[in-house]
């Protein structure tokens, strides 16, 4: 098979977390049919996220597949407007607009302009949080937050603190600020 069948073969969805995982085969590469077991063990073994937050996370991911009683999802899946995915994303477009799940330059230099120091701290992840919310209150005529949506939202802007930083000092690292987060 040539380059061009296995991207034909794969899905990819709006978490550039869970995007990066698959494309370095922690889940599934094709980004389709990932279980409870996948999602744990990715979460576990490449960003040491304990085990009954990662069913959590699965537990909610799943109830984007439209199938009947689904024990997996795919990622694509997680592109369905306000289970998960949400507006005003850090760096994706609102669902309004069209393409809610590809990388955004536009919304990302609107998120990183409040980075303004080589280490994202609490408060410069909340301002960019902050700032994304009223940007697309203030652009998008559909613009609102369903409860998970709220909740997912802000612990988007808690993971990289969590995941990638000094979680005593309440620090992101500069890998997030210049690497994560652009991951298609």
């Amino acid at each position: 098979m040539n380059m061009i069948q296995l991207l034909n073969l794969t899905v990819r969805g709006p978490c550039p977390m869970l995007n990066t995982l698959a494309n370095h085969g922690f889940l599934p590469h094709s980004g389709k049919g990932i279980s409870a077991v996948d999602t744990v063990n990715a979460l576990n073994s490449a960003l040491n996220i304990n085990q009954s937050l990662a069913q959590f996370l699965f537990d909610n991911a799943v109830t984007t597949n439209p199938a009947p009683n689904a024990t997996t999802f795919s990622l694509e899946n997680l592109d369905r407007h306000d289970i998960l995915e949400h507006d005003a994303s850090l760096s994706r477009a609102d669902y309004y607009f069209g393409d809610d799940h590809t990388f955004n330059q536009t919304v990302f230099d609107e998120t990183r302009s409040y980075w303004t120091k080589p280490i994202i701290d609490v408060q410069a992840g909340a301002n960019a949080r902050l700032a994304r919310v009223r940007t697309s209150n203030a652009t998008n005529p559909t613009f609102g937050f369903s409860q998970l949506g709220t909740e997912f939202s802000v612990g988007e802007t808690a993971a990289y603190i969590i995941v990638l930083g000094d979680k005593t000092a309440g620090t992101g690292g500069l890998k997030f600020k210049t690497l994560f987060l652009w991951t298609p």
